[in-house]
């Protein structure tokens, strides 16, 4: 059988795979030459913008794109693709593409600042690793079979080792992607288990196949044993929430933020993320949508634990960056709150929120890169009397993740998760969100507070100088304020979007 491929469908991903080739043959033939750094960012940026236009372009014409299909045959009868683009691949890969859009420019000042002699970070390697993983992050939400899925994800993680240990002579960067391989490497067996066991039971990898198989309408192999189906749900959950770090498989978020260099953090923090939630959402609600009533639960309670767990560690943390990963966790059970319950807008809520959080998260990351020498809080102790323009602009995002006025994108992200929790019967949970809520409010206005406290003046102040060409970074700090202050003023934008 010869499959047709629609080009149009897989513009961005194609672009971007283009591109990521592009930038590792100028690598190869232009001269070790600082200026060339600026070449292989304009040609990464460049690929980025052209993949979110082609994306802009699939959205304007309204139309599901669709290829790699399957046509209909005896034993299912309905025809399959591997690769669609709905609307909910057109949000998650705006999402991607966006926030690739930041991290690009933080690259630009992580690449140009030098730690120590010989300590220059490669810039050929670090453009193609990136466009590599952008590549699988924006092919994962279009996924639609399990073989797809895997091998997406898989793209998304494996270049990310590599970036994580690109400072070299750097102990902390080494041990995070050290920890950060081990960890994905054993959510990918997990994962693949529970795939095999789902493959095993049905007899296809198309997620539309497994969801008809699974509510009797084609005939199974052998049966559906409903403990290897519980068996096969529990172990892609897990290794699901491996990637999303949801409690209990949260236990390298602290040390991984920490030890990668700062745009990789946000990577983590947001694209990195944004693909597992990808992933998870389209298996849950497409493959074992009739098996809602066995997960949902699980995924409540595992919502629970991940914000609590999550804003627990945070109130103990006196790293920026460390406090960042600690409250991405805890944001994670957020977005996994509204899957706990069984309510057909949960997706978008839960979607809504991913946006609108991936905004002011990566700006708290952009504005960090911009002025931290050190990552504690105390160096960030008066920074509005030394860069306005910075603090004015952390406490901004610092207050949209508290979900507090100005800031009121994440009070309606919250509001929206909220109001999907109560109408889909979740009581406990929506009490549960709401303690934490209140729980996070204490360290982000901590840290708020920090910023506009007089610096003593027996206490020197240069952790907090800008960096080194920190122009990209600054733009970058703009990008996301932008988004933050329109998600705050206009919601109507994501929310009518995922609607």
């Amino acid at each position: 059988m010869i499959q047709s491929i629609d080009y149009a469908a897989i513009a961005p991903p194609l672009i971007l795979a283009l591109m990521a080739g592009l930038v590792l043959l100028l690598d190869a033939f232009l001269p070790r030459a600082p200026r060339n750094r600026t070449v292989l960012a304009a040609v990464t940026l460049a690929g980025v913008l052209a993949a979110l236009g082609a994306l802009i372009t699939q959205a304007a014409s309204g139309r599901t794109l669709s290829t790699f299909c399957v046509p209909p045959d005896p034993a299912h009868p309905i025809r399959s693709c591997s690769y669609v683009v709905d609307d909910l691949t057109l949000i998650f890969a705006g999402v991607v593409l966006a926030s690739a859009v930041v991290i690009v420019l933080l690259s630009v000042t992580q690449l140009a600042t030098v730690e120590r002699p010989g300590s220059t970070i490669p810039a050929g390697e670090w453009y193609f690793l990136l466009l590599c993983t952008l590549t699988g992050a924006v092919t994962l939400p279009a996924s639609r079979d399990l073989i797809m899925l895997v091998v997406a994800l898989e793209l998304v993680s494996l270049p990310i080792f590599a970036l994580a240990a690109l400072k070299r002579y750097d102990a902390k960067s080494s041990e995070a992607a050290l920890k950060l391989f081990l960890v994905s490497v054993i959510s990918t067996a997990v994962m693949l288990f529970g795939v095999s066991l789902l493959y095993g039971l049905t007899g296809s990898v198309h997620l539309d196949r497994i969801a008809e198989t699974l509510a009797g309408r084609v005939p199974t192999p052998a049966g559906s044993p409903a403990g290897v189906l519980a068996v096969a749900i529990v172990l892609v959950l897990a290794g699901f929430a491996f990637k999303v770090a949801a409690v209990p498989f949260h236990f390298w978020a602290g040390d991984v933020y920490q030890g990668a260099p700062v745009p990789i953090a946000a990577l983590l923090s947001v694209i990195s993320k944004a693909a597992g939630f990808a992933g998870l959402i389209l298996v849950l609600t497409i493959a074992l949508a009739g098996q809602a009533p066995f997960w949902a639960p699980v995924v409540a309670v595992l919502a629970a634990l991940t914000m609590t767990t999550g804003n627990l560690l945070a109130l103990r943390q006196r790293d920026a960056v460390r406090l960042l990963a600690w409250s991405s966790v805890a944001q994670s059970g957020y977005i996994l709150a509204p899957l706990g319950v069984q309510n057909p807008d949960a997706v978008a809520a839960a979607t809504a929120y991913l946006a609108i959080y991936a905004a002011m998260n990566i700006g708290a990351f952009a504005v960090i890169m911009l002025v931290a020498r050190s990552g504690d809080l105390d160096d960030h102790r008066g920074l509005a009397f030394r860069h306005p323009a910075a603090a004015i602009s952390l406490a901004f995002f610092l207050i949209c993740l508290a979900g507090l006025p100005p800031g009121l994108a994440g009070l309606f992200a919250k509001i929206v998760v909220f109001r999907e929790i109560v109408d889909g019967g979740g009581a406990w949970l929506a009490v549960v969100m709401a303690v934490n809520t209140v729980i996070g409010l204490y360290y982000y206005i901590a840290w708020t507070a920090r910023l506009f406290i007089p610096t003593p003046t027996t206490v020197p102040t240069t952790a907090d100088t800008i960096r080194t060409g920190a122009r990209p970074a600054a733009i970058a700090v703009a990008v996301a304020l932008a988004l933050s202050v329109a998600f705050s003023l206009a919601p109507q934008l994501i929310l009518s979007a995922v609607g």
